[in-house]
């Protein structure tokens, strides 16, 4: 499988396409973002009131609990990656003209490609594990795993929590290089899996090359999309302020009345803009390798 290679500026194009994705196609984009927020959001149900009972019980969590809630919460990642690469057909759909509904982000549970996509998902986080781990062995010699079991324990204990392992500061710089590398990696991979019907190693491969031969782009993509992030901060603070002003001569209802939609907005707003950008990024590096056919097939 062929991957291509872009000029720097290419960073800042995928992030103003990914912006301008939603403007095009809002109906069908917004509505699946709808679905994938709800989707997201609805594990938080399970996993945070295990964590609070951990954080509450008293004692310090056992090793049990922590790999009950770490089980728990990687499960529930697995099942979403059917919904995410639903989501990276729907604006591959919307984007070629095709057919593209809200309801099409779950084809894949339909069309029998969930154990597939939830195969590459399990692949990913080996990856990341994988990653994570040599970064930290490297750079703390292991101490990372005894610091964060410490830290419930002192959480739970009320207690401040420890001091930082030795190398963990080395640690940080790297893992902000990385998730350059790693934006690309599951961009790509996702739309080689999802789009290009590649099968998991195939499209872990492709992702890692293709990031590689990219980091001048993927690096203007990061910039850009931090000082994009600052912006869309200081404008959410001011309106989130002037609704706050404005609640105090109403009632504080109103605060609850605005904001809420605007949250959930704001969170619409960043997954469509999410993998707007992420397919536009495939597209380029891999993308021209989509048989034409096989578009039709994901949206049938």
């Amino acid at each position: 499988m062929t991957t291509r290679s872009n000029g720097p500026a290419a960073g800042f194009r995928w992030l103003k396409k990914g912006f301008s994705v939603g403007f095009r196609h809002p109906k069908p984009l917004l509505g699946g973002a709808a679905f994938l927020v709800v989707a997201c959001l609805l594990p938080a149900l399970i996993t945070v009131p295990m964590q609070f009972y951990a954080a509450t019980a008293g004692s310090p969590p056992n090793a049990a609990t922590f790999v009950g809630i770490m089980a728990v919460s990687m499960l529930i990642s697995l099942l979403l990656v059917p919904l995410q690469a639903g989501y990276l057909q729907l604006v591959d759909a919307a984007e070629r003209g095709l057919p593209a509904r809200a309801l099409d982000i779950f084809n894949p549970y339909r069309q029998g490609e969930a154990l597939r996509l939830i195969g590459y998902g399990l692949a990913v986080m080996a990856v990341y594990v994988a990653i994570i781990g040599l970064v930290f062995v490297a750079t703390t010699g292991g101490g990372t795993a005894d610091w964060y079991i410490q830290a419930l324990s002192a959480q739970a204990n009320h207690q401040p929590p420890p001091g930082l392992p030795n190398g963990f500061g080395i640690a940080i710089p790297l893992f902000m290089v990385l998730w350059l590398l790693i934006v690309g990696f599951l961009a790509i991979g996702l739309g080689q899996v999802a789009l290009g019907r590649r099968h998991v190693f195939g499209a872990i491969g492709d992702g890692l090359i293709g990031a590689v031969k990219n980091v001048l782009p993927l690096l203007v993509f990061g910039v850009t999309a931090i000082l994009a992030g600052i912006g869309l901060v200081i404008a959410f603070a001011i309106v989130a302020i002037l609704i706050t002003l404005l609640g105090k001569l109403v009632g504080a209802w109103l605060v609850v009345v605005l904001l809420a939609p605007l949250y959930i907005a704001l969170f619409m707003g960043m997954f469509m803009v999410m993998f707007g950008t992420m397919y536009y990024l495939w597209r380029d590096v891999c993308g021209d390798d989509l048989v034409p056919d096989i578009a039709h097939a994901i949206t049938a």
